[in-house]
Formats: C-alpha cells, structure tokens, sequence
C-alpha cells in the first residue's frame, strides 16, 4: 500500500514538471512574431468570428479558372483547378499603417477564416508543392484576403439527347458549412466580372459560350445558408465527330448503294457488298457508344443517325433478296405451260363476270318493272337500293385486283432501277430533316 501511493505521488510530481516546462502554442508563435503582428494577434481568438455581436460578417468572392482538365459524360462531372479568393473585414485586426502585410500561408491557423465548400464536390485537394498554396494577406482597415488554389472533381448533369450537338450547363456551388445567413452573408465582388479565365480557356471537346454569376440561399433543415453559384455553358465541337463517325456512317451507306449498279447474277459480288457494310456498320456503332455511359435512359442524335444509316444498308441488302426472288419465280412461271395462264386468267374473268351477271339482274328486273304502269315509288327506291348493294362488291373486287396486279412485278430488273433513284433520294431528305432538327430546334 506504501510503494503504491509513493508510485502516485511520484507520477503527479514528474507531470507538474512537465507542465511547468512547456510553453503554450500560442505564446511560442507570437515570440517569433514582428511586434506588428504580435500587437494584432494579442487576444486574438479565432473560434469567435468577425462582428460576433453586431450583424453577419460579409464575405466577398472571386475565380481564376486555371484549367478545366476533363469532362467525362460516362461519370457526368468535370475536373477544374481554379484560384479561390475570399475577402472580409475583420475589427480586431486593424493595425496602424498605410501599407498590407503578406503573410505566410501557414499563419492562417492562427486567423478566423470562413468555412466555405463546394456543394457538388466529389473530391477536392489543396495544392501543396512546394508549400500550401495560400496566400493571407491584412489591410490596415482589418480587412483581410485569403486565396487558395485547389482542384476539384464537380458534378454535372447533362442533357445527352442530342449528343454531339448539345449544349451543357455547369454550374460550381460555393456554401456556407456551418455559420447561417445569420452569420455569413457571401456576395460577388465584382458580379459577373468575378470569374476570370474562361476567355483564354482552351477545351478539346467544348467552346465556353457564356458565363454568368448568381446569389441565393440553400434551405436545410438546420436553417438558411448563404450560397454563390456560377454558370457556364458549354457547347461540344461537332467536326470531330463529323470526321470520326458521320462521314464514315456516309460512305457506308454509299457503299451499299453499288449493289444496285451490279448485274442481279452476280450473286456473290452482291451478297459480299450488303454483308461487309452491315458488319462494318456495327461495328461503327459499337465504337461511337464507348465514350458514353453504357446504362442511360438517353436516345442520343448520333443514335438516331446510325440507325438511320444502318436501316438504309439493310434495306439495301433487303433489296437484293426481294429482287432475286422475283427474278427466281418469273423464270419458273415460264417454265409452266401456257394452259395454266389461261386458266388464271379464265378464273379472274369468271370471278368478275358472276358478279356483274347478280349485279345485272336487279337492272334487268327494274326495266321490266319500269314498263308497268301500276308500279309505286318505293318499289323503285328499294330496288335502285338492290342495285347500289349488288354494285358495291363489284367495285371492291375490282380495287382488290387492282392492289394485287400492283404489288406483281412483271420485270425484276426494274427494282434495280427503283432503288437507284429512291434510295438516294429518301436518304437526303431524311438527312435535311435530321440536321434541321437538331441544329435549330
């Protein structure tokens, strides 16, 4: 029991003498202080902000967008460096002079500062080669300027119905964490002025179109949270995608067409023509899908043309297998004696002529009628009524032969002569359409 309070007692005494040695953080930075900063620190308490008792600090804010490094449509974000530059004024760091004082970016622990984040962020660091980049810096009026340079990963949600000729709106948040409308008010320095760096900005998918600056508040459920937003839009460059997929998907579809200059005997010539150019169409297809997001509810424009291209190409091979049909049954309809003909045409002639001989009695009938003298009116009306039923399949079937005498094609060779001229043609007016579409609307 002895050794074990002497034990206590000897640790109680070492820790005595090893408060006594050490010397508060505080007091040990201020020593190696000016006696400028050392009078602006004294009392200092950087747990209270500016103004704690009178109103809302107001905090200003500016940009130099450095760099924008990617932007990805498979993850929908873009990745930026920029120069974040945040001032205010705080009382309690007013000092004599007429000139700032830069100071070193690491005495900023030692300042009140505003809490400030990225809404949208995915992931954000600090640049720290070959120290942190910050800058501090005081006026004598207490105000105080606090830069920094980060780089940050930043959600975008983007609109791909009509890839690659959309547009897409960015947007960088900038919050509030903790201290409320209350407490902090932001505000931008010099409006729209106060991002910098976008007119020299050089992307290699997109043109910055216009860029424009707002305030508002984020609602929460712990209250109302000042918040600055910037907008830019981005417009994507076509050309690329003009070289890389429409131009090729073009001349595919011109290359089906060939096929149709081919004499219709040349069966392997033709056959290899549709084939390679389906094949070759998808995998065009394939390769234009795998920048883009592999699940998405989105129909993009450049879908839409290469289904357009390939249906043309199908249709082109399609042709080819509908021509050498006909061609196969008229050569074996020779082959059949002529007494068959004659009898299909005696068939159509007897189908027609039964139905002009039961629609022919009812006329007879009305002539006879007609003579009588003691015949009324509405003997006459439900007889003319017979006649207009009776004559009504007549004209159907009439139609029906008509329709089906269309859809005979009495010389195969002419499809070839079809296609030349139609494909084309449908082919550039779709294309009008396409482009007016998505160009203008």
């Amino acid at each position: 029991m002895y050794s074990l309070k002497c034990c206590s007692l000897r640790a109680l005494f070492l820790l005595i003498l090893y408060r006594s040695m050490q010397v508060p953080e505080a007091e040990g930075k201020s020593e190696i202080l000016p006696p400028t900063i050392q009078k602006i620190i004294k009392g200092y308490n950087k747990y209270l902000r500016p103004f704690f008792d009178n109103g809302p600090v107001s905090v200003g804010m500016s940009m130099d967008i450095a760099s924008i490094d990617t932007i990805s449509e498979i993850n929908m974000d873009y990745t930026a460096t920029i120069f974040l530059r945040q001032r205010w004024t705080d009382e309690r760091l007013c000092f004599d002079g007429n000139k700032s004082l830069s100071l070193d970016g690491r005495l900023v622990e030692m300042l009140w500062v505003p809490d400030t984040f990225i809404v949208d962020s995915k992931k954000s660091f600090l640049h720290d080669v070959t120290v942190e980049n910050r800058l501090i810096r005081i006026y004598p009026n207490g105000t105080v300027l606090y830069a920094i340079r980060i780089t940050t990963t930043v959600s975008c949600s983007m609109d791909l119905t009509k890839y690659p000729m959309d547009k897409q709106t960015c947007t960088l948040q900038l919050e509030s964490w903790g201290y409320n409308i209350n407490d902090v008010t932001f505000y931008w320095t010099r409006g729209n002025d106060s991002v910098q760096g976008l007119d020299t900005l050089r992307l290699a998918q997109y043109t910055v179109e216009d860029h424009f600056t707002s305030v508002s508040e984020a609602v929460y459920e712990t209250g109302r949270y000042p918040k600055l937003v910037f907008h830019f839009e981005l417009k994507r460059n076509i050309l690329y995608f003009i070289l890389e997929t429409y131009v090729p998907s073009i001349l595919l579809v011109v290359l089906s067409w060939v096929s149709f200059w081919i004499s219709q005997s040349s069966v392997p010539a033709r056959i290899c023509i549709g084939v390679t150019t389906v094949l070759t169409m998808t995998t065009l297809m394939m390769g234009a899908r795998t920048s883009l997001p592999n699940a998405n509810c989105f129909i993009k424009a450049i879908d839409v043309y290469l289904g357009i291209c390939f249906s043309f190409i199908f249709g082109a091979l399609l042709e080819y297998a509908v021509t050498h049909f006909c061609t196969l049954h008229q050569l074996s309809s020779k082959e059949l004696p002529m007494d068959d003909d004659e009898d299909d045409e005696e068939g159509k002639n007897r189908a027609l002529a039964a139905i002009t001989n039961n629609c022919s009695a009812p006329d007879n009938t009305n002539k006879i009628n007609s003579n009588k003298s003691n015949q009324t009116s509405i003997d006459r009306k439900s007889e003319r009524s017979k006649h207009s039923v009776c004559s009504s399949p007549m004209s159907v079937m009439k139609r029906l032969f008509c329709i089906f005498d269309c859809f005979h094609v009495k010389n195969p060779y002419h499809i070839d002569n079809y296609a030349r001229f139609s494909f084309p043609l449908s082919f550039i007016i779709i294309n009008v359409l396409y482009w007016v579409y998505y160009l203008y609307f």
